[in-house]
């Protein structure tokens, strides 16, 4: 079993696709070669979900910066998404050069100490294109100073069985001494792309607080024609990216949402069961007691099929190396 530290672990999206051992959609993913001994977040609330589907190695609730290096475990791997929202480009007006932008520097102060063979990150695709790649050519140096080759790809988390069109920027930076001949995983859905329709089975629920109210289907209606608003998702096609803030969706937004009835003009939003298997969570996995929390949680996980299909490359690429 290889070890691993899981940074900005979140719910625990990356850390399930990591371990493997899940059904998904009718498929079961394997159990993979890696054992989780230590995991850390920010969010406590996130932390609480985590505790609920992981156990048996150290689980930290707090602010990376102030994580002393000594106090994590040598490991083989190391993996985290440092936050995204600074890389948003949804939301041009955020500063992409805050001190969120700036986390990748504890992931790689942790990596120069405990020099793990693999480390795999995870972020937005604006974290890789904005400002000409300004700000991922900094990290990718910080990676190399440390003694890493680094390797990385945009990956639509679609062509890997969501049903969910979500680009990211994964990060492989492999030891300097270990011989490089790592590949990324073959897509494996590009050409038979998962419906929605595997996370929405009907369109139509009893529960009325998931209906938008007139009020709002009007507002949709009087908004300037060059808004993207009103994306009722198509359930014969992966849904587009969802986000952090699913409880609180809009119509005038770039939110996906789900049009019931075109003639009586009702739109939903996702329950958060859905939302979770729109993200490849599988049906065992339990979510925070607050729906607010949930969606939050949902929205800033990694789909855990499509971590997995990294991590299983990763774990071919290692007993390759045996």
């Amino acid at each position: 079993m290889y070890k691993v530290v899981s940074l900005f672990c979140g719910c625990g999206g990356a850390d399930l696709g990591l371990l493997g051992g899940f059904i998904y959609n009718k498929k079961k993913y394997e159990k993979l070669s890696f054992e989780i001994i230590y995991a850390t977040d920010i969010d406590p609330k996130a932390v609480v979900t985590y505790k609920k589907n992981f156990s048996g190695g150290t689980v930290v609730c707090n602010d990376i910066k102030k994580i002393e290096t000594s106090s994590i475990p040598n490991c083989d791997i190391l993996i985290g998404g440092f936050p995204c929202q600074s890389f948003s480009t949804v939301n041009p007006t955020k500063n992409p050069f805050d001190a969120r932008a700036q986390l990748y520097n504890e992931k790689a102060r942790i990596a120069e100490e405990k020099q793990p063979k693999i480390i795999i990150a995870e972020n937005v695709k604006g974290f890789k294109t904005l400002h000409a790649g300004a700000i991922f050519n900094k990290a990718i140096s910080e990676f190399e100073k440390r003694g890493y080759k680094v390797k990385s790809a945009i990956i639509n988390a679609s062509d890997y069985g969501v049903p969910q069109k979500r680009e990211r920027v994964i990060i492989v930076a492999i030891r300097n001494d270990i011989k490089d001949n790592f590949e990324f995983p073959p897509k494996t859905t590009e050409n038979n792309k998962i419906p929605l329709s595997v996370a929405v089975p009907k369109l139509a629920i009893d529960d009325k607080k998931y209906y938008f109210s007139k009020r709002a289907v009007l507002g949709l209606k009087k908004a300037k024609n060059n808004m993207k608003r009103g994306l009722a998702q198509n359930l014969n096609e992966p849904c587009l990216t969802v986000t952090s803030h699913l409880a609180k969706t809009s119509l005038n937004s770039r939110d996906p949402v789900l049009l019931v009835d075109p003639a009586k003009e009702l739109y939903r939003r996702f329950t958060p069961q859905e939302a979770a298997c729109i993200q490849s969570f599988p049906d065992t996995f339990k979510f925070a007691d607050s729906e607010f929390d949930t969606y939050k949680q949902i929205g800033n996980a990694v789909p855990p099929v499509m971590f997995w299909h990294i991590a299983k490359a990763v774990s071919v690429f290692l007993s390759g190396r045996a």
